[in-house]
């Protein structure tokens, strides 16, 4: 486990670089890590997750420009997430697939959270990686993961046609690729609870006025919510309904 934590914190880390450069059009390799005030390259020891923030109070070592503590929340939220798969699944393939989707819902929450933007760059690759997983553990065939992403895109392009724009073209796109991990079934099961967690995530956003009513509230950061949860849970769910149901 400590293991699996450290690797998130290392995970996070990268994820912080991927989320500030990729909606601007940035490599995420060149130019090695900088601060973005000076310009100074920064060393090793001023890259080490949690632990360089916190001796550094959160600034630049350099020009003493403060940090956002956003940086430090990803990492722990990775770690802490990646220790949540490990439990689930232990060390096995399953774990992997789960990790490498946490990553990538990681980057397009937080993207979305602060440009209102999913990039189509990022769903080609989180298609593209799914499709490989999936095959590689068989855990759905490639008319499993067709029939999936056409319902989960179709149900959220109708929802925007009737609402004239209330769904952005990047949540169509999302959950079309979110088809590429999931069963229709459960797919589906996320998008319905994603509509719960808006709602209540949106009015919770209100009370505590992170945002106002007049503004957008990005649903991306629902969607991969939910996903996360019903990748973890969504068969037990679903038996669980229909044991209820009959």
């Amino acid at each position: 486990m400590f293991i699996i934590i450290l690797l998130g914190l290392l995970i996070g880390s990268f994820l912080n670089v991927c989320i500030y450069r990729l909606p601007q059009n940035q490599s995420i390799i060149f130019p090695p890590s900088h601060c973005s005030t000076c310009g100074t390259h920064l060393k090793p020891w001023d890259l080490i997750p949690v632990i360089s923030y916190l001796l550094l109070g959160g600034s630049c070592r350099y020009c003493k420009v403060t940090f956002s503590s956003r940086y430090i929340l990803v990492e722990i939220v990775t770690a802490i997430l990646f220790a949540w798969c490990f439990q689930i699944y232990g060390l096995s393939f399953l774990f992997i697939k789960a990790i490498v989707f946490t990553t990538f819902l990681l980057i397009i929450t937080f993207i979305d959270y602060d440009h209102q933007l999913i990039l189509d760059k990022v769903l080609l690759w989180f298609s593209g990686a799914g499709i490989v997983i999936n095959s590689w553990t068989n855990s759905l065939d490639f008319w499993d993961m067709l029939l999936a992403s056409s319902l989960g895109g179709g149900l959220l392009l109708l929802i925007a046609l009737v609402s004239r724009g209330g769904m952005g073209d990047g949540d169509i796109k999302f959950a079309a690729a979110l088809g590429m991990w999931l069963s229709w079934k459960c797919l589906l099961l996320a998008l319905l609870l994603s509509f719960v967690c808006g709602g209540i995530g949106g009015l919770l956003l209100v009370l505590f006025k992170l945002k106002s009513r007049k503004d957008f509230i990005p649903f991306g950061p629902f969607i991969a919510l939910s996903a996360f949860t019903i990748m973890l849970y969504g068969s037990e769910i679903i038996i669980w309904y229909i044991e209820k149901l009959y």
